[in-house]
């Protein structure tokens, strides 16, 4: 397949709705474990009417804050508004944020056995700052430093206990400390001759660790970085596209691309752009988090990875439409799909 050529053609056209429905409705009956950082978004919302005269920085005068799940958390929320069972494995600090992700988990309905508190480590806390619709700052709270000795034993007995029910596995690596080369090795070792998906949402640094798995999710950017080049154009997109395939050894390279959308690689050579469908983006926050969700069930329910990965296009250019981290619902999904089909 020619990417130049085919870049603005709308797979759509090759895709059976049916089928997507199909898939779809298996959703409720699959199992998803997700490991990674967990974190929680803080987000500070307010108006700004003036320009502070201690700074050239604007005032913002606060209305209201919201709390909600982040990063692997994240990743678990999608899933959990996508309809299927999850289980997350990861870590948290002994303070007021680690319980209030866990309350959060628990009301959900997610098997929270998997997370570990570690008394020494702060819960990572994204804060970001909204005014008028626009993010003003953000700043971070917490501590990279890698898991102990008993979380890594810990997250694999939890997995050797559970992976005869699992449907699946996501891998979400925001790179503060959970994933190591030992926590890769130990899972590997677990879900040895295992069928189901593997998919792994990448941090740059992390990048080897993750060799013969189903898909990858790197944004522009990571790809770009992992790969050692700019890209500034289609071929260019293409050569690190291929470049991360042949790496990795994986099954499919998925590099999403904001508003240019996402494009698929697969190993016998054949390629896929999808365009992007958000109409309006507002805010990007979260939106890997729930393209690597829905990917990651629609290949565990069933659907070939381009169907999987054109449905997860779908969920992104959805939540990209709402300011702060966002979710889909079946029904929405449903609905995009219909939309689409009468166009």
């Amino acid at each position: 397949m020619n990417l130049i050529k085919e870049k603005h053609k709308d797979i759509m056209r090759d895709i059976d709705p049916e089928y997507l429905y199909k898939g779809i409705e298996n959703f409720t009956k699959s199992v998803i474990l997700v490991i990674g950082d967990i974190m929680l978004d803080q987000f500070i919302w307010g108006k700004v009417s003036r320009i502070s005269p201690e700074a050239p920085v604007p005032v913002v005068e606060v209305e209201y804050e919201s709390m909600m799940l982040g990063g692997a958390a994240n990743v678990v929320n999608n899933l959990v508004s996508l309809g299927c069972k999850v289980l997350l494995c990861g870590v948290v600090g002994n303070d007021i944020p680690g319980q209030e992700i866990i309350a959060k988990l628990e009301e959900s309905g997610v098997d929270v056995t998997g997370i570990t508190i570690e008394r020494d480590r702060p819960t990572s806390v994204k804060t970001r700052i909204i005014a008028h619709a626009q993010q003003v700052v953000r700043y971070d709270r917490e501590k990279r430093i890698s898991l102990k000795p008993k979380t890594i034993d810990h997250i694999r007995h939890f997995i050797h206990k559970k992976k005869g029910d699992l449907s699946g596995i996501i891998i979400s690596d925001y790179g503060k400390g959970v994933m190591s080369r030992k926590l890769m090795h130990r899972i590997n070792q677990e879900i040895s001759g295992s069928t189901f998906p593997v998919a792994v949402d990448p941090n740059v640094k992390n990048y080897q660790l993750y060799k013969d798995v189903t898909v990858i999710t790197p944004n522009h950017n990571q790809a770009a970085q992992i790969a050692g080049m700019e890209i500034v154009n289609e071929e260019d997109l293409i050569k690190v596209g291929k470049k991360l395939l042949n790496h990795n050894r994986c099954k499919a390279v998925l590099i999403t691309r904001g508003g240019e959308g996402m494009t698929l690689f697969e190993p016998d050579g054949r390629m896929a752009h999808i365009q992007s469908m958000a109409r309006k983006v507002y805010d990007v926050t979260g939106a890997g988090d729930t393209v690597i969700a829905a990917l990651t069930l629609g290949i565990a329910s069933g659907l070939d990875i381009k169907s999987a990965a054109y449905l997860a296009n779908l969920a992104a250019g959805i939540v990209v439409g709402e300011v702060g981290t966002s979710t889909v619902k079946i029904e929405i999904l449903n609905e995009v799909i219909a939309s689409r089909l009468r166009r």
